[in-house]
């Protein structure tokens, strides 16, 4: 379409995505339903954008302060439910906490090549996991949550 600001561009115009659920992971959440999450992604926007929005979180806290300056504020009228899960970003990591797991990020793209062997991928590290517990001791992290919760 036309640029309204300079009737020599066009620009690019597009339908605001509104997502029914929104979930990712934060540093950190307390029981109103408030989070911070890393400084460098968009989850503000996503929470802002999304209908509901589930955050899990490294740890839960008493209060998570609006001045913290570890990550990003979500305010809870954002965010419909908080869930600790420790470790809860694997493969990827959380800087400062742990790191990403290459090997498993490789996994993953190695898998997503057919439809077929994504499939099994889902299967062995989504729907056959019962728990999140389970998912980290599938992987090898049991040692890594058990050291968190210390």
């Amino acid at each position: 379409v036309e640029n309204p600001f300079d009737s020599q561009e066009r620009t690019v115009v597009a339908k605001a995505m509104n997502p029914d659920v929104a979930i990712f992971h934060g540093l950190k959440g307390d029981r109103l339903g408030n989070v911070l999450v890393q400084k460098h992604g968009e989850e503000l926007l996503l929470a802002q954008a999304s209908r509901r929005v589930i955050v899990t979180v490294e740890e839960i806290v008493n209060s998570v302060d609006f001045e913290d300056s570890d990550g990003w504020f979500i305010p809870a009228i954002h965010v419909s439910a908080v869930v600790h899960a420790p470790l809860g970003a694997h493969p990827t990591g959380v800087p400062g906490l742990y790191d990403a797991d290459e090997d498993r990020i490789n996994e993953y793209v190695k898998a997503s090549g057919t439809d077929e062997s994504f499939g099994k991928y889902l299967n062995r590290y989504v729907f056959e996991v019962g728990s999140h517990q389970q998912y980290l001791e599938l992987v090898g992290l049991r040692p890594e949550l058990e050291a968190v919760a210390r």
